[in-house]
């Protein structure tokens, strides 16, 4: 059931100065990202301030969607909402905690806290499916365990929930005790201590006693004793606390609380035997990496704690399945493409889930096809379902589940079609059902979405690019970290998005809220248009033949030439438009387009008091911006750059936007910023300068799969024109992906290598147009089931484009149209 706070509860919660329109309002709802509104009358719209965002500016925008009420800061001036709600506060995160703080107050059930390196989220969701029978659970959606993550998980917590599981992660010291006053936990959960998020801490003891710090009042501390360093710091801790909390350890050690006498790992699953209380106990899973073996102990500890049964330990335990905690959106049949968030179901992600759906400009037909909710979940939810449904506009909505047939009047604002299981869906609905429209599937896993996903699924080879949004996201804040107050970001979609797709980059961009988007071609830029793309938009390279789509598609041109400068005046000249926004583009030293410092005297007398057109940008390109020997050249680009700019501002009378600085510049020559930057390769997760200064995380992962394995003697060849030689018997895999796919034929002959099951394996012959031939006699373990990695986190495209002889430019926009991208968001 949601929250219902009185406005004035609130205002005296956070002892703020209050302003109310309303003061009868009612508040359910937290919100602090101005995208994600579902139920604008019971939210509370908290403006946060970042380095790079401030809430208070799209206040607004908010109003405008029906907020009312709002926590700001003092200086904050409400005069133009005569109908708001104002509570004024000095800190608005601060405020926000403490709302959670003081909602956490409202209950006294078991709160498990989750905290370590890595895999809090792993157990979290492992913790749920485990206890689930046992409890009525509320947790951290996904990965919501930052300052602003936590708060939004606590306020979750209700009346009817009898168990809270909340992660917690940190990246500086200082973090964790806010963290704690909100989550308050009484069971303690210590994943690990890992290399994750070290950048922040002194030290790995400063980063164990910052992280433990999370339990200073629980009850009990779960975590591996194995590690001696964290052994340590819990046990110093404990000796020095007045009121010790009490230890769940578990290790090889016989002092561990569940010692772990063995570790049998088999070919798909792991047998673990361990002592507890004097007796022997086992479980098995189906997994047999180490990080998983550890999560599933730590699961095994927290059960334990709570008293359920070993033997009904043992048979959950059998039904763990990977967490993929990723929305994936694909291409299916006839124009359509498919979302599939089946892991889990709950109010957030279902709000998540719908907000990713309506960044699909691309498609004006929306569809939502929705399980029945988890067993025992409250009946007001599917009320909450319905209402974000109805928020949205979806078009059509597809119900899978008998609890849905009692709700359908819900339903009212979309086409609804129900079926009582997902039995009868599949014998009664084909591909040929959907046509032209993005499809969401949400489904509790119990449903097996992902046969609706093949049912679906548009059927091409097994060559898939990757595109993890979330990642490009995190590279895009990564890059406007750097940047000054106040200067703007134009991102660069050339090249179908570097080989990523230009629309559904240039979704997650405008989401992102960047200033400007940039392609070479008018083509591009029309299809971001008809894309759904608001952003404006600079073509790169312009000709007469584009200037009515151009002007048709507000596209805004960039002009490099007297002829085309002219030409284009001319056009604007006949269709009788005025003040059309036009970008200069200089020549300063790389010689490729633009006006040079000798064409300034011929320039200004074009474009002064030119009303036909405006002035939006000048701008140069610079020729060596990677290279540090090159500083000064780049430097004397800038001096040119400068002296036109002020030339063509004095002569034209009004200011302009300067921008010069690329990917390499922007984290390496913050002096260059001007009052923009333009972020292209860097986006995509590749350091063009090589100075690694910003750790930015992998956006596109080529992968294919194995079509067959072949025992080769000693002295044959390979492939065409028998260049391959084998010198020893070897075992030899057929991959499916060819030239025609982006794999360069300069990768033959072992001059490139694939990532197989932990090994590089090298190319052996030539490069066929679909196929290509890998030595994988050295590869352990390899079967015909395993997937190849040719480019991505375990093989960088730039050393890929080091193999070829090339950059990795050249290496992202080779990837064929022909191969499926798969896009991702965490």
């Amino acid at each position: 059931m949601a929250v219902a706070y009185a406005i004035q509860e609130v205002a005296d919660i956070l002892k703020g100065k209050e302003r109310f329109a309303n003061s009868n309002a009612t508040i359910s709802y937290l919100c602090t990202d101005s995208r994600r509104i579902f139920f604008p009358l019971q939210s509370l719209f908290i403006a946060l301030q970042t380095s790079r965002r401030d809430g208070h500016a799209f206040i607004q925008e908010v109003y405008d969607r029906g907020v009312r009420n709002f926590i700001v800061h003092p200086q904050f001036d409400f005069t133009a909402f005569p109908e708001g709600n104002f509570i004024q506060v000095s800190d608005t995160l601060e405020a926000l905690q403490t709302l959670a703080a003081y909602r956490r107050t409202s209950f006294e059930y078991p709160v498990i806290g989750i905290t370590g390196s890595n895999g809090k989220t792993i157990v979290k969701e492992w913790l749920y499916n485990l206890l689930s029978p046992d409890f009525n659970i509320v947790r951290s959606p996904r990965s919501y365990n930052s300052q602003v993550g936590v708060p939004l998980s606590v306020w979750q917590m209700d009346e009817e929930s009898d168990l809270a599981i909340i992660e917690a992660g940190i990246s500086r010291s200082g973090e964790m005790e806010r963290l704690e006053k909100i989550i308050h936990p009484t069971i303690g959960i210590l994943t690990n201590i890992g290399e994750a998020h070290s950048e922040g801490f002194a030290s790995r003891e400063e980063k164990t006693l910052e992280k433990i710090q999370l339990f200073q009042h629980a009850q009990v501390i779960i975590y591996g004793a194995d590690d001696m360093q964290v052994q340590q710091v819990i046990e110093a801790q404990q000796q020095a606390s007045s009121d010790p909390t009490q230890l769940f350890s578990w290790g090889k050690s016989a002092s561990a609380t569940l010692q772990v006498l063995s570790v049998e790992k088999g070919t798909t699953s792991t047998h673990i035997k361990a002592l507890y209380q004097s007796t022997a106990i086992s479980i098995n899973i189906d997994f047999t990496d180490d990080a998983s073996i550890q999560n599933a102990i730590t699961c095994w500890c927290t059960m334990l704690y709570l008293q359920i049964a070993q033997q009904t330990i043992a048979e959950r335990m059998l039904l763990l399945q990977p967490v993929d905690m990723r929305l994936q959106m694909m291409q299916a049949m006839n124009n359509c493409a498919i979302i599939n968030d089946s892991y889990s179901f709950d109010i957030t992600s279902f709000s998540v889930a719908i907000d990713f759906l309506l960044q699909q400009h691309q498609f004006a037909n929306k569809t939502v096809i929705v399980s029945d909710l988890p067993e025992n979940t409250p009946e007001t939810e599917y009320t909450q379902v319905a209402q974000i449904l109805n928020a949205g506009g979806i078009n059509k909505v597809i119900t899978i589940g008998n609890a849905w047939q009692q709700h359908k009047a819900l339903l009212a604002n979309a086409t609804v079609e129900q079926f009582p299981n997902i039995e009868t869906f599949l014998q009664k609905i084909t591909a040929n059902h959907f046509r032209n429209e993005a499809i969401l599937l949400k489904g509790a896993r119990v449903y097996m979405f992902e046969r609706i996903v093949a049912l679906l699924e548009k059927k091409v080879h097994q060559t898939v690019m990757q595109i993890n949004l979330t990642a490009l996201a995190n590279n895009l804040k990564l890059y406007q970290q750097q940047l000054r107050p106040g200067v703007k970001l134009m991102a660069m979609v050339k090249a179908f998005g570097y080989g990523s797709g230009s629309a559904e980059v240039a979704n997650v961009l405008q989401f992102h809220k960047v200033d400007y988007l940039a392609v070479a071609y008018a083509d591009e830029g029309i299809e971001l248009r008809k894309a759904g793309i608001s952003l404006p938009i600079l073509i790169l390279n312009v000709d007469e033949a584009a200037f009515e789509t151009i002007i048709t598609y507000n596209l805004e041109p960039e002009l490099f030439s007297f002829p085309v400068l002219q030409a284009f005046d001319k056009f604007l000249l006949q269709q009788g438009l005025q003040q059309y926004p036009v970008h200069i583009k200089l020549d300063t030293g790389m010689h490729r387009l633009g006006f040079e410092e000798k064409d300034m005297d011929a320039l200004l007398p074009l474009l002064k008091g030119n009303q036909r057109m405006i002035v939006t940008s000048v701008f140069s390109h610079l020729a060596a911006s990677d290279d540090p020997l090159e500083n000064e050249f780049t430097l004397l680009q800038a001096k040119r750059f400068e002296n036109c700019c002020a030339q063509i501002r004095e002569a034209i009378g009004y200011d302009f936007i300067k921008h010069l600085s690329n990917s390499a510049a922007i984290a390496t020559l913050h002096g260059l910023q001007y009052d923009m930057v333009r972020l292209g390769i860097g986006l995509y997760g590749v350091d063009s300068s090589n100075e690694h200064q910003l750790p930015l995380q992998t956006v596109a992962t080529l992968q294919t799969t194995i079509a067959q394995l072949r025992q080769v003697k000693t002295g044959e060849t390979i492939g065409y024109n028998r260049r391959g030689k084998v010198t020893k018997e070897s075992l030899i895999a057929t991959i499916r992906i060819g030239y025609a796919d982006g794999f360069s034929r300069r990768l033959g002959n072992g001059a490139g290598k694939v990532w197989i099951n932990g090994t590089l394996a090298p190319v052996i012959g030539s490069v066929c147009m679909d196929m290509t031939m890998i030595d994988v006699t050295d590869v352990p373990g390899i079967t015909e089931k395993d997937e190849v990695e040719i480019f991505g986190p375990n093989l960088s495209v730039e050393e890929v484009a080091k193999m070829e002889g090339t950059i990795a430019y050249e290496v992202l926009t080779s990837v064929g149209q022909r191969v499926k991208r798969v896009y991702i968001e965490e």
